[in-house]
């Protein structure tokens, strides 16, 4: 007779390992890592999505909500500058897996990439590679050249939110790596902290079917317990969805540890790169789908035992997720292509510096509903530049962060301040310029000759940016903006 599934159940089904992990408890872990043949080491890519990247405990969030992210910067080191190169999740993950800007791969949206364009898992074949990917399938094309040897969709992972079905898979593929004596990597990617947020309405409405087989978080939030990101009016319905939120990031949190305990049991630790990041910001209005620091921050974490040392953080350096593509290419021994964006971590993986690495620049293209709005940043310190080219004064902004209570809390509020700025959302201006030392959230544009020196380091900056990676509205750009 067979046991109805519950979502309890559900989470024992993967051992006992799994479930302590879901609560911040897994084995030991050592720097040390284990004698080496010549094989290249095995490589764990963990992808949560839509995190904003000032959630997790280490970077400044709620201490509670994020244990296991929280130990393994304690591992490894963390990045406190790194940015995606473009807040939407398919093109943020074809960017990280080419080395290169969307507008430079081909995947802007929701494309496959570009043939001819290298990607990471044709690299690490010849190499002797077993390729495995959980979550996210159809978020990476053509299928065909990514040819993954494990490939398991998001339904059978309990939609991508279930830690215990994460950690059954991926064991899996670690056992067949052992068993064949080849290294592996493992892209494992949680569909949380995305919308439908848990405990949400929507979470019933998409999922009533099959909420069963969902998880319930380690640890659910109330709106008492919300911590409202700045760039957010601080309203009621806010603070539930944002509670919602954070109880879908600790779910993530529990499916990171469900599958760093997997790895733990296989005896493969001590050979294998870890590394954690988010693919965007969190989807909620100046989130996700924007260039604003907020919206392409992540929370990059690499623990690389023998390289990376244990506990340190790295807040000098800006660092784009299109880094991981040379840095990875080089760890496995394969050889890099030419005309990357992204540039090798390897000497700050081993607390070294790099020149060139003061400022990071961003990009947005096309909205899910598949309208073009146009944007660029440019990010530095002190600094945040943004072109919008798409706003005309007329054109209103639409996209997948709309959704849910936040925006409709913001378009349908009384107070004056709040309105403006959702107003400001729908339409924005041309230029917007930020001082983030004085103004972390970005709240007030000082484009319109509030510091006309930034203003033209922000624009120089942007018009060399453009100029060296090919961009197609740079004409415009010098057009309408260095010209002007």
């Amino acid at each position: 007779m067979n046991t109805p599934l519950t979502r309890r159940t559900l989470l024992a089904g993967a051992g006992a390992g799994a479930v302590a992990a879901g609560l911040g408890v897994r084995p030991a872990w050592s720097d040390t890592p284990r004698p080496r043949d010549s094989r290249p080491p095995n490589i764990l890519l963990f992808t949560v999505d839509d995190m904003h990247g000032g959630s997790p405990g280490c970077y400044g969030g709620r201490a509670d909500l994020t244990p296991n992210i929280d130990r393994l910067a304690a591992e490894g080191v963390a990045f406190h500058r790194a940015h995606v190169p473009i807040a939407l999740c398919q093109p943020s993950r074809s960017a990280l897996m080419t080395g290169r800007y969307p507008h430079r791969n081909g995947a802007e949206g929701f494309e496959d990439i570009d043939a001819g364009v290298p990607i990471l898992n044709e690299l690490l074949r010849p190499r002797g590679y077993l390729t495995g990917i959980l979550g996210k399938v159809g978020h990476l094309g053509p299928s065909d050249r990514f040819a993954w040897d494990l490939s398991v969709p998001p339904q059978q992972l309990g939609m991508g939110r279930n830690p215990a079905d994460y950690a059954r898979r991926a064991t899996e593929l670690f056992e067949r790596a052992r068993s064949e004596d080849r290294p592996f990597f493992l892209m494992a990617n949680s569909e949380d902290p995305h919308r439908p947020f848990s405990g949400s309405d929507a979470e019933q409405d998409r999922f009533g079917d099959v909420l069963d087989q969902i998880a319930e978080p380690s640890k659910v939030y109330g709106p008492d317990d919300a911590e409202v990101p700045g760039f957010l009016p601080d309203l009621p319905d806010i603070r539930q969805e944002v509670s919602q939120y954070m109880s879908s990031a600790r779910r993530a949190d529990d499916t990171l540890a469900a599958v760093l305990a997997a790895l733990d049991g296989s005896g493969l630790a001590g050979d294998t790169i870890v590394i954690f990041m988010s693919d965007n910001g969190m989807a909620v209005p100046f989130g996700k789908a924007n260039v604003y620091e907020q919206c392409t921050r992540t929370p990059l974490i690499v623990r690389w035992p023998g390289v990376t040392g244990a506990g340190r953080v790295d807040d000098e350096h800006f660092v784009s997720t299109m880094d991981l593509f040379p840095t990875l290419c080089l760890a496995a021994g394969a050889t890099v292509p030419e005309g990357l964006d992204g540039r090798d971590l390897t000497s700050l993986l081993q607390g070294g510096s790099q020149s060139g690495r003061d400022r990071v620049t961003t990009v947005f293209h096309l909205s899910n509903s598949e309208q073009r709005y146009e944007m660029r940043g440019v990010h530095d310190e002190r600094w945040s530049y943004v072109w919008n080219a798409w706003s005309d004064g007329s054109l209103s902004y639409r996209a997948e962060n709309m959704m849910g209570l936040t925006w409709p809390a913001m378009r349908d509020s009384t107070d004056p301040e709040v309105a403006a700025r959702a107003e400001f959302y729908l339409f924005r201006v041309r230029e917007e310029l930020y001082d983030l030392a004085n103004d972390p959230d970005a709240l007030h544009n000082l484009a319109d000759g509030g510091a006309p020196e930034a203003l033209a380091r922000g624009r120089a900056a942007m018009d060399a940016w453009m100029g060296a990676t090919g961009d197609p509205l740079h004409d415009r750009y010098r057009e309408e903006i260095i010209n002007a």
